[in-house]
């Protein structure tokens, strides 16, 4: 398992736009998820034992957030030659078992993922109402085997903060995670396969 850190993408970045399909069938774009007082953009995957470790987190954060007006998406982006199990047909399988609610859109080109600068899995970031970047990085400082609980509280706090109209602490945390799987040939440039 290689770890991989956030890019860190500038803060004030616009949200980059994008329409792909989720696992119903629907297409979802970025002005879908417009009108709320934010919006939390995850790439995730289903293998990652990253996303694995806090996916019971993200479920609840979107049970806890999604009715104060803050929108999610999940977003795979990984290569599924390689890496089967990341398939649409198994999202669907493990939104039902994690219990996401939020939509979860297959980046099947990596496109999306390259906008956003994405690295890991999970790679998270936060958009105000303006669609401008107030956070990017960790949802908190636990991780597989460190023994410290998962509380989400990196990104409460970011969310509590936009919530309340107070500016969002610009002392942030890079998220760490499994490299995304890029296809062959085709890694970007911001992309650094040692990892961290």
């Amino acid at each position: 398992m290689v770890k991989t850190a956030s890019t860190m993408l500038p803060l004030g970045t616009p949200a980059p736009d994008f329409r792909l399909p989720n696992i119903d069938g629907a297409q979802v774009s970025l002005g879908d998820l417009a009108g709320g007082k934010a919006l939390v953009v995850m790439f995730i995957c289903n293998h990652c034992p990253f996303v694995k470790h806090i996916a019971g987190q993200l479920a609840k954060l979107h049970e806890d957030y999604q009715p104060k007006g803050v929108h999610f998406v999940g977003i795979s982006s990984n290569d599924i030659t390689t890496h089967p199990e990341d398939s649409p047909e198994a999202m669907k399988g493990e939104a039902r078992a994690q219990g996401y609610r939020f939509p979860y859109l297959y980046d099947e080109t990596q496109e999306v993922a390259k906008a956003y600068r994405a690295a890991c899995t999970p790679d998270i970031f936060v958009f105000d109402h303006h669609q401008k970047l107030v956070y990017r990085g960790q949802i908190d400082d636990s991780r597989p085997r460190n023994d410290k609980p998962v509380t989400g509280a990196d990104l409460r706090a970011a969310l509590d903060a936009i919530l309340s109209g107070s500016s969002v602490s610009a002392k942030q945390t890079p998220s760490i995670g499994c490299n995304i799987k890029w296809i062959e040939g085709k890694e970007p440039d911001y992309f650094n396969p040692k990892g961290v």
